[in-house]
């Protein structure tokens, strides 16, 4: 089995897969091969080393590979992991600050709002070439994308190309948690089904494995009470709609038009949530000192698993294990959920084993919740429309339709002042 890791020279993403993969004690002895790509080089290089001295920790019989070009570690791949970006941080700001300038109130500005339309533009600038030499390289690979805005990605992987694409989040797994610690049982002893939307979803089942107890109501009735500032958004939902959505306000509030009044307009990366220190100097790099031997191969901190259910899912496959996960996004063709559009991205539970990954139907999300979601679907088709034809017409009809955006003039406006400002990242349109 051979699993290629695209972007695996991020500190977050790729040390995360690299640790679960080379700590799976179900892998050992099957003849795999790992293989890192990463466009920069000096990231590259320094992923590898921390992944040689995890192997040699670990005792991994994994073999490692490493390059820079993709196109070499395709072929042959059973499973191609995606996470990639582009001046996230810079590129981030300006998509927040630049709406927010022409008066659009979004929240986060990732993957809702004014500025998922030109995050979800320049990835999709590096995700579908990818995917181009998947077909070309390893059409019968899995493709396993952590890539964000994750349902406008994988809506394009998934209409765009024949690549067999799934999106991941560990999100559900903070809403799970939610739920056990108000109902104050172990998670294990949950039976729960989430589906929605990746980043807005909410619960429709929550039962005591042992009694067959319907909790829910109750879990809805703590969240209406929540008293934490942070989750407000999130309480206004048990207490308006009577459900339980995924409980973080700044993800909630990408999709929906009022969200400000709960999250304020401050950019929460930004220079304005900071406290600065003239004398503040930046901090050690954990990984480089894991590389030069001054933290120990057994580091808590680099070998931490990375809470995603990636590697989980291989092992399941590989071992027709058979087992569920809580939420795999997927194209919603089959209906699972009947209520929401055929054509979009939806997040729901799977089950995994020798066949594959195979999403549950879960019937109907509540009214309300439909309702908020709907028009992101159309959106979402809009903005594949447009990386589809390059054609400008269908990001402005995208722009419009989102409940921030006000004003057509100002969102027109707005439009081609990024399609300037961000021309060296985005596709070209007519």
């Amino acid at each position: 089995m051979k699993m290629v890791l695209i972007g695996a020279g991020s500190g977050s993403f790729g040390r995360g897969q690299i640790a679960d993969m080379l700590q799976c004690k179900d892998l050992v002895g099957r003849g795999i091969t790992l293989s890192l790509v990463d466009t920069n080089e000096a990231a590259l290089t320094k992923m590898t080393r921390v992944a040689e001295r995890m192997r040699s920790y670990t005792g991994s019989d994994i073999a490692i590979e490493a390059t820079t070009d993709r196109r070499e570690a395709l072929p042959g791949a059973d499973y191609v992991v995606v996470a990639v970006t582009v001046r996230r941080w810079e590129l981030w700001e300006q998509d927040f600050r630049v709406p927010l300038s022409y008066g659009f109130r979004h929240v986060l500005g990732e993957n809702g709002g004014p500025g998922a339309v030109f995050h979800a533009l320049r990835n999709l600038e590096l995700v579908i070439p990818i995917c181009r030499d998947v077909e070309a390289l390893c059409p019968k690979a899995r493709l396993l994308n952590f890539t964000n805005p994750e349902a406008r990605i994988l809506h394009a992987i998934r209409t765009l190309t024949t690549v067999d694409g799934y999106g991941f989040c560990h999100g559900v797994f903070t809403a799970i948690e939610t739920l056990a610690r108000y109902l104050d049982r172990p998670a294990e002893q949950l039976d729960i089904v989430s589906a929605g939307m990746n980043h807005f979803y909410c619960i429709l089942q929550c039962l005591d494995r042992q009694t067959n107890e319907d909790l829910l109501p109750r879990a809805i009735e703590l969240a209406a009470r929540e008293t934490s500032p942070h989750l407000q958004l999130f309480a206004h939902f048990a207490r308006v709609y009577d459900t339980f959505v995924f409980p973080s306000d700044d993800h909630i509030g990408e999709y929906v038009s009022f969200a400000h009044e709960f999250c304020g307009t401050q950019w929460p990366y930004g220079l304005e949530k900071q406290k600065l220190n003239p004398t503040d100097t930046p901090g050690p790099d954990p990984l480089q000192e894991y590389v030069d031997g001054e933290r120990p191969a057994d580091d808590a901190d680099v070998l931490s698993p990375s809470g995603e259910s990636v590697v989980p899912i291989i092992c399941d496959i590989e071992l027709d294990r058979g087992r569920n996960h809580p939420a795999v996004n997927v194209l919603n063709d089959a209906g699972l959920i009947d209520n929401l559009p055929r054509d979009g991205v939806v997040e729901v539970p799977c089950r995994t084993d020798s066949g594959g990954i195979h999403p549950v139907e879960v019937g109907s999300i509540p009214r309300a919740i439909e309702t908020f979601l709907r028009p992101q679907f159309e959106i979402i088709r809009l903005v594949t429309e447009a990386y589809r034809t390059s054609c400008r017409k269908p990001l402005l009809q995208a722009l419009v339709l989102d409940p921030v955006v006000d004003s057509i003039g100002r969102a027109e406006k707005m439009l081609d002042e990024m399609l300037k400002l961000q021309s060296e990242f985005l596709p070209s349109f007519s």
